[in-house]
């Protein structure tokens, strides 16, 4: 990559507007455009990247997170109680295929998402540390993975149970 060509970052399509959450809504971001200003831009969603369809029921994890998903101990099920893991993993290798493509070296990616979480996801029931399938995979990979939307705030008590209005 030359010096006068743009930095090219991944960045989560719904932050963008694109209608590709769960509930086929948008998680708009002001801030994007000043913070992603002369860089290419590459909109990517990892479910829809790996064939789940918009929309679709909500997904957490039960028995980790996405570090726990890639090693094989723990799964993304759906809020209906189906087992949508292998989805989760094909869009996060998807998501590393373009990366390495584009030469994208960093992803700014939506908090608190199953695939896209950088610092807190919906795990068993409540809020909780850890990133999302994508985001631990690209984490992995060397990939620097940047939150858009700081972690919310908790105790060092139980995390806030998990309500669908929150995913």
């Amino acid at each position: 990559m030359s010096t006068n060509e743009p930095e090219c970052v991944l960045v989560s399509a719904c932050m963008l507007g694109v209608h590709c959450r769960y509930d086929a809504s948008t998680n708009p971001s002001p801030e994007l455009e000043q913070r992603l200003a002369g860089q290419r831009i590459v909109p990517v969603c990892p479910e829809q990247l790996g064939g789940l369809t918009t929309p679709r029921p909500a997904a957490h994890f039960e028995g980790g997170t996405g570090e726990d998903v890639l090693a094989g101990n723990a799964r993304v099920v759906t809020n209906t109680g189906a087992d949508v893991t292998d989805q989760f993993l094909r869009g996060a290798q998807e998501t590393l295929r373009l990366a390495r493509v584009l030469g994208a070296r960093r992803a700014i990616l939506k908090e608190r998402s199953p695939s896209c979480g950088c610092c807190q996801v919906h795990r068993d029931g409540v809020l909780s540390p850890g990133s999302g399938v994508t985001a631990a995979l690209l984490r992995r990979e060397g990939i620097a993975i940047e939150p858009l939307d700081p972690p919310k705030q908790t105790t060092d008590q139980a995390l806030a149970p998990i309500s669908s209005s929150k995913l």
